[in-house]
């Protein structure tokens, strides 16, 4: 996948990054929740020049984000972002962690409330290959966005692109714009209805707001 405009010099692992930066808009106020050691929100503001603040609830994701520049604090999505005022920011961030918390609805909830917009990432659990272990082998998958076995993996609330689809119908989200990827971290086509990016999208990226 092509890298978004004046997104040259930053290359993440994570292809997601790119297609998140590449909806955020230049300048804004990003809070970054579960933003791991800070690569994402490191990106934003060297490319997108963003006011950026994150949330990690690992002390040592808090440690390489403070060595990175950051302004990041400890604390816990599920239960930590009821701190933050209403429209505190314009875009508050969720990448590849709504299936680690607790309570997703009520964090995707929050987000939209401190938020003007909302981006989610997230692994779909209703990929082809994730199916077909599940039918022929009988066995809980490890995939490139799923790389943990079961009995060590931090997510505890899988969920696929067409149940974030009703999620977003439940609490009155709007999807502004989605992307799905596939394997290759290649776009599938827009046009595409939701069952197919269900079947063949590896992950998705939404970005919402209310």
């Amino acid at each position: 996948m092509n890298a978004p405009e004046g997104i040259i010099a930053a290359n993440p692992t994570r292809v997601d990054y790119l297609v998140i930066a590449e909806l955020v808009a230049p300048g804004v106020r990003v809070l970054d929740v579960g933003c791991g050691d800070g690569q994402l929100l490191s990106l934003l503001e060297a490319t997108r020049g963003v006011d950026g603040r994150g949330i990690e609830i690992s002390q040592k994701g808090v440690n390489e984000c403070v060595a990175r520049g950051l302004s990041v604090i400890q604390g816990d999505a599920d239960t930590d972002l009821v701190d933050y005022p209403d429209d505190s920011f314009d875009f508050v961030i969720l990448s590849q962690t709504l299936q680690a918390t607790r309570r997703p609805r009520s964090v995707v909830e929050q987000m939209l409330r401190i938020g003007t917009k909302a981006i989610v990432s997230f692994p779909n659990f209703g990929h082809w290959a994730i199916r077909g272990r599940l039918l022929f082998k009988g066995a809980m998958p490890v995939t490139r966005s799923l790389p943990n076995a079961w009995y060590d993996t931090p997510n505890i609330h899988f969920c696929t692109i067409r149940d974030f689809v009703d999620l977003c119908d439940e609490i009155d989200a709007k999807i502004e714009r989605a992307v799905a990827l596939n394997g290759a971290g290649q776009r599938i086509a827009l046009n595409a209805p939701w069952s197919f990016w269900n079947l063949f999208g590896q992950q998705a990226v939404f970005l919402l707001r209310r």
